[in-house]
């Protein structure tokens, strides 16, 4: 099957190609890093020139290369001192001590290196110890909206939002068609995947069954504010009883799969950020509605709420849960010296529930562009106040604010 080009991060990734520095593609699994370094490989191939050395870890055919010294026999083994070298390693995390061999590989500037991952902790730790200031990293992120209409070959309608808000952005999915049976399966399967690999065996966590019921509790919550003192009360009153320590290691460890994202809180006047209390949205809609069940009619205002999150994600944004007095943001996003603020409603089908998500946004005392969106049926357009509402649809294609 020819591989979708996915410009957005390609284009993103080709200006630091022989620009000296390791490039680094994470993410969570299956959202398409492969499939985005493979694009790089094939076009960098047509030229004569050059000579490209790949390595899928997830390829039995390169189990045998277990450490840094195997990795380095087998790259050298296959270097072309006549051309310009390119290597591409897949899960490179799956290497024991990888980072001495691509410190050693880059410092002898014989190839142009290229890898990707899935466990945001490991790569962390090892890149910034072993190689601190000699790589970038790019975050991969499952389909958008745009791009699920893409590969699905899809009209953008309030019928295909339903299926983005349905089955998420995992891009095999365009392989398997929209059946829910077969995207159940293949979500589910994923998830355990993540969960022996990326979690419990690399991570040493051994109560397993808690992983999947913490899991299923973020999922029915995502875009509440809550706490592991929180959790560990109600633990407590169902007689589990569960340390706020542990579940904090946990909600670290699911992150660090790239399964969940965490958004603190910022605090509007005081410019800083609180200790306690934050919000998680899910890497992949499907991904978490696959846990919970797929029920658009209750979940809904979470699920879009998920979807603003994972947008503003995409274009580069640090993302906050915004603080003013009793007065709660969805998102105050920075970029640079820019900064917007976004609240995200369902309908706003009465004059209370407008009052609720323009107010809030009223009283900010600065004028940075600030966003409502919801999915009123029909294109609300214009502004209030200077405060822009948009359509959730017309939010999800946008490419810059």
């Amino acid at each position: 099957m020819k591989l979708i080009e996915r410009k957005f991060y390609t284009q993103k990734i080709e200006p630091y190609i022989d620009a000296g520095l390791i490039k680094v593609l994470v993410g969570q699994r299956r959202v398409g890093k492969s499939c985005i370094m493979r694009q790089l490989r094939d076009r960098l191939s047509q030229d004569s020139d050059t000579r490209c050395i790949y390595i899928d870890k997830e390829d039995f055919a390169f189990s045998d290369i277990q450490t840094a010294k195997d990795l380095i026999d087998c790259v050298e083994a296959q270097l072309d001192p006549r051309k310009k070298n390119f290597l591409f390693i897949d899960e490179v995390q799956e290497i024991n001590e990888f980072e001495i061999a691509l410190r050693s590989l880059h410092a002898k500037a014989r190839c142009d290196i290229f890898c990707t991952g899935s466990n945001a902790k490991m790569l962390s730790g090892e890149l910034a110890t072993g190689l601190s200031g000699r790589y970038i990293e790019f975050e991969i992120h499952a389909l958008d909206y745009t791009e699920f209409l893409r590969f699905h070959k899809l009209e953008d309608s309030d019928e295909s939002l339903n299926l983005y808000f349905s089955y998420g952005g995992m891009p095999h999915l365009a392989r398997l068609g929209l059946n829910s049976e077969l995207v159940d399966e293949y979500l589910r399967n994923l998830y355990s995947t993540i969960l022996l690999k990326d979690i419990t065996a690399r991570l040493g966590l051994r109560n397993i069954l808690f992983l999947e019921r913490l899991s299923s509790f973020v999922a029915d919550n995502i875009g509440s504010l809550f706490s592991a003192t929180s959790i560990s009360k109600y633990l407590k009153s169902q007689k589990e009883p569960i340390s706020t320590s542990s579940i904090l290691h946990y909600l670290r460890a699911m992150q660090n799969a790239f399964i969940i994202n965490r958004l603190p809180r910022f605090d509007i006047r005081g410019k800083s950020f609180f200790e306690t209390q934050e919000k998680y949205y899910f890497e992949d809609i499907g991904l978490r509605n696959a846990l919970v069940g797929r029920n658009l009619a209750q979940d809904i205002a979470k699920i879009e709420e998920n979807a603003v999150y994972l947008h503003l994600r995409k274009l580069g944004y640090k993302l906050s849960v915004g603080n003013l007095g009793n007065a709660e943001i969805d998102f105050v996003a920075q970029k640079g010296s820019q900064q917007l603020y976004f609240q995200v409603s369902y309908l706003i089908a009465d004059e209370k529930t407008r009052q609720r998500e323009f107010g809030n946004l009223k009283k900010i005392p600065d004028n940075f562009p600030k966003y409502v969106v919801s999915m009123n049926p029909f294109n609300p357009g214009g502004n209030e106040d200077g405060i822009t509402h948009c359509h959730i649809r017309d939010f999800l294609k946008k490419t810059d604010f």
